[in-house]
């Protein structure tokens, strides 16, 4: 094959790194590949690949995506296709255009898909600008997945739009295809089991009156941020401590339970925890010593099971009151109901964004190296 020369841009192909296969759920994937660049001048490129979508499901669609990385890590070009959805049934062919420039590192590019269906994808090219404008083909690697899929994954693909891991996703099989438009096979993603999240919506739940409909709607969209942040780390993760006086993640999704947990006795029995609630409940509440001991060595599972039951408690008892119930005053502290399940909702934004802030800051976690044995 002749060598493509471009003028002032050098592209190679990243090296592949060694990594660990992360497997997380999520109504979402993604695969891409990704070339190193160095360009002293502003460049078009373009990302072409053929796509069609088989589903029953509105929500569900698919798309190219290409996504330019920068040497100082401010925000390069990126598209993904999320205003001109794929929802043809049809093959064809999808282009992505944009610009890399002096400034521009790498260039990542593949496909991606949402919720449930059958999404098929062949004959990714790449082309970028030469000096004269004419675009000229890069090369890429298995670009119509021609090499048989083995063991869920793609030949010379990585899974993920992830700059440093490789995400796999459960509700996601990968398998070759025949229906291909170049070559004899193409790539199949097929998402089941997914049930998509109703966001941007407030009230209208059923069994609710009006304002309390609202409060559920609001109590739900905040528990499911928490839930989507959280779901997919690690024990390492979420037992992290950043330092003595920080509280891990695991015991913040327990706190969140627990506060709600007291606002439950407090507005639907007019009481404070009595003394075995506070065995139970106590320590995740105050986060103080005591519960930087007792929150750790559990999976995440364990503690949104934790705070699951406890909101099914709240919606339930909700449901079994009124509008004129919100209005009435809690004298001790001169609140509304209203306003006491407005503040555990807002409780849960200010400890999301807590968690978002510790989550970044963890650092990878340290291979373990076990001593060997020194034979005489």
């Amino acid at each position: 094959m002749k060598k493509i020369t471009l003028l002032l841009l050098f592209l190679s192909l990243l090296s592949a790194k060694a990594q660990t296969q992360k497997v997380v759920s999520s109504d979402w994937t993604s695969f891409n590949q990704t070339i190193a660049i160095q360009t002293s001048v502003k460049k078009k490129f373009r990302v072409i690949a053929s796509v069609k979508v088989e589903t029953t499901e509105p929500k569900s669609w698919a798309g190219v995506w290409a996504r330019v990385d920068t040497k100082n890590d401010e925000d390069g070009f990126f598209d993904n296709m999320s205003d001109r959805p794929v929802k043809s049934k049809e093959w064809q062919s999808y282009t992505v255009e944009g610009t890399i420039d002096a400034n521009s590192k790498s260039l990542s590019f593949g496909g991606l898909c949402l919720y449930n269906g059958k999404f098929y994808f062949d004959k990714f090219e790449l082309l970028i600008e030469n000096d004269k404008g004419v675009f000229e083909p890069l090369a890429v690697l298995n670009p119509s997945f021609e090499t048989p899929i083995k063991d869920g994954d793609i030949p010379k693909w990585s899974f993920g739009i992830s700059k440093d891991a490789v995400v796999k996703v459960k509700e996601y099989k990968i398998t070759s295809d025949k229906s291909s438009v170049d070559g004899k096979a193409s790539l199949l993603l097929e998402g089941t089991g997914i049930k998509p999240r109703q966001e941007a919506r407030i009230g209208n739940i059923e069994g609710a009156s009006p304002k309390i409909g609202d409060m559920i709607s609001m109590l739900e969209d905040l528990k499911d941020r928490v839930e989507r942040t959280v779901k997919n780390m690690s024990q390492y993760e979420i037992d992290y401590l950043h330092d003595d006086e920080a509280n891990r993640i695991g015991a913040l999704v327990m706190h969140l339970a627990a506060a709600e947990k007291y606002y439950q006795v407090f507005t639907f029995e007019n009481r404070g925890f009595n003394e075995e609630e506070k065995k139970i409940w106590q320590k995740a509440l105050d986060l103080d010593q005591g519960g930087r001991d007792e929150f750790k060595g559990h999976d995440i599972q364990y503690y949104l099971d934790i705070y699951n039951e406890v909101r099914a408690k709240t919606i339930s008892e909700l449901k079994k009151r009124d509008d004129a119930w919100f209005v009435e005053v809690q004298t001790r502290y001169d609140w509304t109901n209203q306003y006491c399940w407005f503040h555990v909702m807002e409780h849960q934004s200010s400890h999301l964004g807590q968690i978002l802030f510790l989550k970044k800051r963890i650092p990878p976690e340290q291979m373990k190296i076990l001593p060997q044995e020194i034979k005489k």
